[in-house]
């Protein structure tokens, strides 16, 4: 700590003083949304948040030691969500999500723990954090003295200037006049204007509708300030321009209002009274202690000189203990000729495995180019062979496409790499295989065999944490990985990857390939350890180039289609609205929920009605479906979300993903997304186009066979209540499987004591919504919104369900209580879903209670359809046919014309014998086919 006094008297704050101004709100939020979820052992509380603030503050807090420390210093935080801004625009930050849940109870700790490390904590009622940032920093610089604000909120970026600067912790850059003008165009003293011109969607700052940050520096500049813009605007001779500027000159002025910062806020204290102040050892230990975060617990105690107290076993600290490891080395090696490749490969060969990684161009694996790849042997023994890097990545992007020096030619290296990666004798150990092997695949590599660092981490930890690299070695290496920002930028300064500096390139890539042997070390022999040898050698690993092969098929989209629709709901929307605007008496904006909650609740006076903190009505889906009992407009308002959804999500965004080289889509499938085991589709997501509406049901149309070719669909007909028909043992469940009724007529008769002959399709809905309900844990209340009757119905319902099926009651507490005591629930296949929260109080209970008894079964629904994946493509080899997708349950094929049937025939014995030998079921599963030029007509 620097001393603040001379001659034994307090000098107040003034020229020399130092002061820290920490965004306390920003470490929170991305200590939340960057670290899994942990909760704290003995009572269940979430603290990963708590635990990232924590860690983010300690190393602020080591980092700024030494003659230029800090003298004074705050963590500022938001208190509440409604500001003055809210009253000069109600709409200010309408469109921020709601706190969530487990985030709710980290706040006050975050605040207790700047208390413990004796910090000033900040924060005032009716202003943001930066408000009070302002005003402390403005006061600081007046005074004389300097300001560093700890953030890299671009709202911050306006005070930048006159000693003051900012700090990106996450960066560890300094961002000076330099970094506001080459963020916003313009010098700090104009980053107001720019802002108010360009809007800001995140906190809904209206702005100039069509001007961005680019334009609006450029206007900005070329007219010296806002005002003299809006002044002679008339001036302007781009026509569209000059209108914007006219005819929104009101927005765009309370925009500017609204963006810029309060510096002259009534504080109630001054800056004297944030002198830096050393930590009370037992206040902070103890606090430390309580949380049960033991690896930072050692480390202050360290720092202090104190002892460090004990964190009983029994509440093992929510913190991840990182694995001993040898230390990261600061340069690894540079592989520039062939011989020095060739000297790796047959060290590789000879240990029989080897750590691998790739470097390209961009994230779609279709439309990359490979850069480089880097190799680990060991620990800490890494390499790069850069293939494709560009002569000077500092000059102009397009001056020079020559390659930099120092690289191996492009197809020599290729030529040596591939018998190494083909070789059957040498494990490729990789993270998130998938992406690598099709980079290589495109050029003629096949990569076997292989295992996949991801995907151990998945067998092991599903549902404890995210399965990414760089979480991986936080959370196991204790190692913080080079952040790719650092290589290629951000935003529109971003670069790919071939215009890195080959230095850079080297420590960082090699890095990777060595983070990734470790992990394997340390993560392959606990499979079998926690017995889930089997889930990775079957489940798992076999899976990665079925889907690699599957992606790269993609399937064909038909553009024109796609417009036709597109253009279709359009109308569509446009006639709901109209009928919206009738039933309501009033135009408004349908797709505006602050809007449609003023016209239900106050306009119409409709029951229901609640207030978020932003002070609007919510109008979710569920809340319009319980309205839409009471009044038409709901209803029909949540028929026009649809349309749009399907609109914006599927026919306008699905053009923009057929790629041009293959005239196809490419889906990519995430293997350890969900922690029950269900495959993800992303860029774009084919899993989620509703199939429950005719509009729905139609967008499939546009997926379509080439010509000559059919496609060809298999979905399984009710397997997860097969599989709880199973596992619960509801004997008349599984015999009506075994005879071929109707599952919901089935239960409706016994449920209801209603003949199958007599069965009406109105008894058969509340059966089937009964049926599926069950598996997610519905209550009584949402089975009511779903069937649109009363609740004390619907929880009869329910209960008299219980009644007939008790099995389906004692698997649920049966189910319970095995993750309540174990911490994991397993599907029959071996699968572990771990379940942190199972233990938890609050309103996140319930949630983690429903999670733990559906994951069996869900889980088990997913392993089979893996099982039927893996085996499928010996079972067709030797048709003209290739497998396309998988969406939930079903499998999508194209065939050539003519070869329908086999296919059929044989992918169906697959998907109906997938859980054999493993699990015998007893109830037979069922694969439904359908075939037809199109994906609509084959389901």
């Amino acid at each position: 700590m620097r001393s603040i006094q001379q001659g034994g008297r307090h000098v107040p704050f003034g020229k020399g003083h130092h002061l820290h101004l920490v965004d306390g709100s920003a470490f929170i939020f991305r200590a939340f949304h960057a670290l899994p979820p942990l909760t704290r052992k003995s009572d269940g509380l979430p603290v990963g948040a708590v635990s990232g603030f924590v860690n983010m503050l300690w190393k602020t807090i080591q980092d700024n030691k030494g003659p230029d420390a800090p003298t004074h210093a705050a963590v500022v935080f938001d208190k509440g969500s409604h500001t003055f801004r809210n009253d000069m625009y109600d709409l200010y930050k309408a469109n921020r999500d709601e706190m969530p849940e487990a985030l709710r109870p980290q706040i006050p700790l975050t605040r207790e723990a700047t208390r413990a490390f004796n910090v000033a904590c900040l924060e005032q009622e009716g202003f943001e954090a930066d408000d009070i940032i302002a005003t402390l920093a403005c006061k600081a610089r007046d005074a004389g003295g300097r300001v560093t604000i700890v953030s890299s909120d671009k709202d911050l970026m306006q005070l930048v200037g006159g000693g003051v600067v900012m700090f990106d912790a996450m960066k560890n850059t300094v961002i000076d006049r330099d970094g506001v003008e080459a963020k916003f165009g313009v010098g700090p003293e104009r980053v107001v204007d720019v802002q108010a011109l360009a809007g800001d969607s995140v906190d809904n700052v209206p702005g100039a509708p069509g001007i961005g940050i680019k334009t609006a520096a450029q206007l900005i500049n070329d007219y010296g300030s806002l005002e003299e813009l809006l002044d002679r605007a008339g001036e302007i001779t781009q026509p569209k321009r000059r209108q914007t500027l006219i005819d929104h000159r009101a927005q765009i002025e309370l925009s500017k209002r609204l963006v810029q910062l309060d510096c002259g806020m009534d504080l109630g204290y001054d800056l004297d009274t944030l002198e830096v102040r050393d930590p009370d050892p037992e206040a902070l230990i103890g606090f430390l202690t309580g949380m049960e975060f033991r690896t930072i617990v050692r480390r202050v105690s360290e720092e202090l000189g104190v002892a460090a107290p004990a964190i009983p076993e029994s509440a093992p600290a929510a913190e991840a203990e990182a694995a001993e490891q040898p230390p990261f080395p600061e340069d690894y090696t540079w592989i520039r000729t062939e011989p020095e490749l060739a000297d790796w490969i047959a060290r590789a060969t000879a240990q029989g495995y080897v750590a691998l990684d790739t470097e390209t161009t961009a994230l779609n694996e279709m439309r990359a180019l490979l850069v480089g790849v880097s190799l680990a042997l060991e620990p800490g023994v890494a390499c790069y062979i850069p293939l494709a890097h560009k002569q000077n990545p500092e000059a102009d992007l397009f001056a020079s496409d020559a390659l930099a020096e120092g690289q191996v030619p492009f197809d020599a290296a290729l030529a040596l790499l591939k018998p190494l990666l083909e070789d059957a004798s040498v494990l490729k150990i990789l993270q998130n295989a998938k992406y690598d092997t099709k980079i290589l695949a495109r050029l003629g590599i096949d990569v076997a065999p292989i295992d996949d660092t991801m995907l151990l981490s998945y067998a092991l930890h599903a549902g404890l944490h995210g399965h990414g690299m760089d979480t991986l070695s936080e959370r196991y290496l204790g190692h913080n990985p080079i952040p790719i920002k650092e290589l290629i930028g951000s935003g529109k300064a971003q670069v790919t990857f071939d215009r890195v500096d080959c230095v850079k390139a080297v420590r960082y890539a090699a890095e990777d390939a060595d983070i990734t042997l470790r992990l394997h070390d340390l993560f392959k022999p606990q499979l079998h350890r926690h017995s889930v040898t089997t889930v990775y050698e079957t489940l798992e690993r076999p899976l990665i180039p079925v889907l690699a092969r599957m992606e790269m098929a993609g399937i064909q989209v038909d553009r024109d289609t796609l417009s036709r629709m597109s253009g279709a709901f359009a109308q569509k929307m446009a006639g709901l609205e109209d009928e919206i605007h009738a039933l309501a008496g009033d135009r408004f904006n349908v797709g505006s929920p602050a809007q449609v909650g003023e016209i239900l609740f106050d306009r119409l006076g409709l029951p229901g009605g609640k207030k978020g903190k932003n002070g609007k009505y919510a109008t979710p889906a569920d809340v319009l479906e319980d309205l839409a009992t009471e009044h038409a407009l709901p209803g029909r308002i949540l028929d026009w979300r649809q349309v749009s959804k399907l609109k914006s999500t599927y026919t306008d965004a699905l053009q923009d993903h057929i790629d041009p080289a293959t005239g196809r889509v490419h889906t990519s499938y995430s293997i350890a997304g969900a922690n029950t085991g269900r495959l993800a589709s992303t860029d774009p997501n084919l899993q989620n186009i509703p199939i429950r509406t005719e509009e729905g049901r139609r967008i499939r149309e546009a997926f379509v066979a080439p010509q000559g070719r059919v496609l060809v669909s298999l979905d399984y007909s009710q397997i997860e209540l097969r599989i709880l028909a199973h596992i619960a043992g509801i004997d008349a469940l599984k015999a009506a499987f075994r005879d071929g009724q109707d599952i919901h007529a089935a239960t409706a008769s016994e449920m209801f004591n209603v003949p199958l002959d007599q069965m009406t399709p109105e008894i058969r809905r509340q059966a089937k919504a009964i049926n599926f309900g069950v598996i997610y844990g519905i209550s009584g209340f949402g089975l009511a919104r779903n069937l649109r009757i009363p609740r004390d119905e619907a929880q009869g319902f329910i209960d008299r369900y219980f009644e007939r099926f008790p099995g389906i009651r004692d698997y649920m507490a049966e189910t319970t209580a095995f993750a309540k005591e174990h911490g994991y629930v397993q599907t029959l296949f071996g699968r572990r879903i771990n379940t942190p929260e199972i233990n938890a109080r609050g309103p996140g209970a319930g949630f983690a209670k429903r999670a733990a008894i559906n994951a069996p079964i869900q889980g088990t629904a997913a392993d089979v359809i893996r099982r039927a994946m893996i085996r499928m493509e010996a079972a067709i080899a030797g048709l003209p046919a290739t497998m396309l997708l998988q969406v939930h349950d079903e499998l999508l094929f194209e065939v050539e014309e003519g070869h329908q049937d086999a296919l059929i025939a044989r992918a169906r014995e697959v998907m109906e014998q997938a859980s054999l030998p493993a699990v015998a079921l007893s109830v037979p599963l069922l694969a439904d086919a359908g075939q037809g030029a199109n994906w609509a007509e084959a389901h």
